[in-house]
Parts: structure tokens; sequence; C-alpha cells
């Protein structure tokens, strides 16, 4: 077997292993991923590369230049929302549950910092106020 042969050989192991990856560790790696592409079936929990953000896909579909992760909610999650750097990242609108926030998480709002106080929270701080804690 030649280099090559053995590199898709590997590749394709590498790829098919990553999928066993909770989504923090898989973004450690990202670039064992493959990166998204126009015209590519995608089944649910495929895991791609888009723009430098690793993201899962939620339905299956086949791709089109116009559904690209970072628009097409409906059909992307990024794996992990927050950034561990970052300790209040700015709160975007869930899509539904399987990006919700969840008891504990911090975020920024309108310049103030929350933590919410309830899992699957898709409520702004300003919507459902009961669902968050200001931190001052």
């Amino acid at each position: 077997m030649g280099l090559i042969e053995e590199a898709r050989r590997m590749r394709s192991f590498i790829e098919q292993m990553a999928t066993s990856l909770d989504d923090e560790t898989a973004e450690q790696h990202i670039d064992v991923f493959p990166s998204w592409e126009v015209g590519r079936f995608y089944e649910t929990d495929f895991r791609v590369r888009y723009n430098g953000v690793l993201y899962k896909v939620l339905q299956e579909h086949t791709s089109q230049a116009d559904w690209t992760p970072d628009v097409a909610v409906s059909l992307y999650v990024k794996c992990h929302k927050q950034d561990p750097g970052e300790e209040y990242p700015e709160w975007v609108q869930p899509t539904g549950g399987h990006d919700a926030y969840n008891k504990g998480d911090k975020v920024t709002f309108e310049g103030k910092h929350y933590e919410s106080l309830i899992d699957a929270n898709v409520w702004s701080p300003k919507d459902y106020p009961q669902g968050w804690q200001e931190i001052e």
C-alpha cells in the first residue's frame, strides 16, 4: 500500500473514531473533523468544521450554499456554545432545547452579567427574569 493510500485509510479511521468524542473534547481537536461542503448529505449528530468553528448536524439534509452552519440554525448547532476563556459571553437566543442555557451558564445581556437558574433556559434575562440571577 502506498503512502497516499495509507494516509487516506488513517484519515478515515481518525474521522470514525472522532465521532465518539464528547463535544468539548471534539472542539479541542477540530482539525480531525471534515470541512463543511455544499451538496453533501449530512446525518444527524455528524460534526463539521466551518470558519474555524465545530458544528453538529441537528437533522439529516443535503447541504446547500445558502444553508451554511452559521446561519441555518435549524440544521446546525455549535458544539460548544461558550468559549471556556470567556466567563460571561454575550447572550445568544437559543433556537431550541439543543442549544438552551442550563443552570449555572453565565452570560452578558445588555451590559450586565447573569447566571441561569434553570436548565433548558431559552429566555433572555429581560423576557424571563425568574430564570436568571444578575451577578454584580
